[in-house]
Formats: structure tokens, C-alpha cells, sequence
């Protein structure tokens, strides 16, 4: 299973793109495979839920290595550092243009406890005025059909190459 090549997007030539890295943490719950989503703050996301939640993710620094972007996203998403062994799902390029990398881990959480890092926009937009809001304000476990309707269409191929992985591992 090759599972580097990016999905096909839009045409980006000479374009700076931007990069994201991030966990898609899975536990098996009562027998069923779950993945771990967050959902965006602040006021744009407040009354969304289909379609717009995401795996833990965010913009590697300066020199970043992917898999140790992935792990401080999740943790200023969440509030927990992830431990163990990140598997790669490769790369796939949001509708948007960002390049995504993602690792599959297992491990569990609680989703009502996590506590995110905030960051600063302007609100409403071109209005000059900032507002303080959490990178992601709920998490939550769902199930891999549950998620298909959650995540962002951009991210979905990492819930299909996660449950290819785990087919193949058995």
C-alpha cells in the first residue's frame, strides 16, 4: 500500500502552498473502530457541526519535522500530548490548496476534558477588531461512518486509509 502520493487538487503552480501536520488518534470502543475529531472555535464554526470537523492539526514551524508538528498541534488542540508510534497516512491536498500530512495513533482520550490553545482573529471580518478565541472548542469519538459526515471533505481520505491499514494489519 503506497500512501504518499497526494490526492489530486487544484492546480497550485506557482503558488507558495500551505502545509498542515496532524493525528487522527482511533481507539476500538465496544468492538467499534472510532476516531478522534475536533471541532473549530470561535463565531464562523459556532452553529456548523456537517463537514467541518477535523483531525488535530496545524502549520509545522520554521525546520518542523511533520511527525513532531503533528504531535504539538495535537497537543495545543487538545491538551494531551500524544505517546506511541505515529503511522503515516501520507498527504492530501484540501480543497482549499493546504497540503495535509497525517498520522494514524492509537491511544484514548477524554474528549469532554480537552482544553485548547486560543488564538487571535479579527471579528467580524474587516473590522478592525480582535477577538480571542480556541483553536478547536469540543472534541469528540465517533464512529467511521459518523465521521465520514463530520470531517472536512479534504480529510476524509485519511479515514479510508486508516481502515485500509487496519484491514491489512489483520
Amino acid at each position: 500500500m503506497e500512501l504518499a502520493r497526494p490526492e489530486p487538487g487544484p492546480s497550485l503552480a506557482g503558488a507558495t502552498m500551505k502545509r498542515s501536520a496532524g493525528i487522527l488518534m482511533y481507539r476500538f470502543s465496544g468492538g467499534k473502530l472510532q476516531v478522534l475529531l475536533v471541532h473549530p472555535g470561535g463565531p464562523f464554526w459556532r452553529n456548523k457541526d456537517r463537514g467541518c470537523w477535523s483531525i488535530p492539526k496545524g502549520e509545522p514551524d520554521e525546520g518542523e519535522a511533520a511527525e513532531a508538528a503533528a504531535r504539538r498541534e495535537f497537543k495545543e488542540e487538545t491538551g494531551f500530548f500524544p505517546q506511541g508510534k505515529l503511522v503515516p497516512l501520507g498527504e492530501a491536498i484540501q480543497p482549499g490548496g493546504k497540503r495535509v500530512t497525517a498520522f494514524a495513533l492509537e491511544g484514548d482520550l477524554d474528549a469532554a476534558a480537552i482544553t485548547s490553545e486560543t488564538c487571535e482573529i479579527e471579528w467580524p471580518p474587516k473590522s478592525g477588531r480582535k477577538i480571542t478565541i480556541p483553536e478547536a472548542d469540543r472534541a469528540e469519538w465517533f464512529t467511521l461512518a459518523a465521521a465520514r459526515d463530520k470531517i472536512l471533505q479534504g480529510q476524509a481520505v485519511f479515514l479510508d486509509r486508516l481502515e485500509e491499514m487496519l484491514r491489512e494489519a489483520t
